[in-house]
């Protein structure tokens, strides 16, 4: 597995370190990386009791027969310092596909560096390229970081919605009376 680097080198600021970063598309080779960024980012958000992610089933995610959701890698040189992962959504209001982001994390020692808008920019011209409406994601409350980073892209947040979620045994139980 990959050992990330301390930060950016020496004279990697600013827009020199976006001109650095690569932002490519996942690929099958890259599923322990995947594993990694992704137990990283469920550290951060103090969500590792969530994580049941193993490589088996995120390479059958990303590259089985249906793949299920897409990632993109930020790079610095070979080191992997972010990650967004995303799927196609439809609105049947404006009966148009959109992106929700699912996950969008950049390593700590990388954050205000531009890793995290170039990742964003990436899902952002795809979504365009794919004639998408939307891109979106949620945040968790108590991430005011990443609050101003999207409020200072232009997004909004949408205020009128709950996210709901229905999970475990509830789902199971709601799922038995299909039958």
């Amino acid at each position: 597995m990959e050992t990330p680097k301390q930060g950016p080198p020496e004279g990697w600021m600013g827009a020199r370190t976006e001109r650095r970063i690569s932002i490519a598309p996942a690929t099958v080779d890259d599923v322990p990386l995947l594993l990694r960024l992704i137990t990283a980012l469920a550290t951060y958000e103090q969500l590792t009791h969530r994580l049941t992610a193993t490589e088996e089933r995120l390479r059958e995610a990303f590259f089985g027969e249906r793949p299920l959701a897409e990632a993109i890698i930020a790079r610095a040189g070979d080191d992997a310092v972010g990650l967004a992962v995303y799927f196609t959504t439809f609105s049947t209001f404006a009966a148009e596909p959109g992106v929700h982001l699912e996950d969008l994390f950049v390593e700590p020692d990388w954050r205000s560096h531009g890793v995290g808008r170039r990742l964003l920019a990436h899902v952002a011209g795809l979504a365009v390229r794919r004639g998408c409406h939307t891109v979106s994601w949620s945040v968790l409350d108590w991430n005011e970081t990443a609050i101003r980073f999207y409020r200072h892209l232009g997004a909004e947040p949408v205020a009128e919605w709950s996210s709901f979620h229905l999970a475990g045994d509830a789902l199971r139980r709601l799922g038995e009376e299909e039958a």
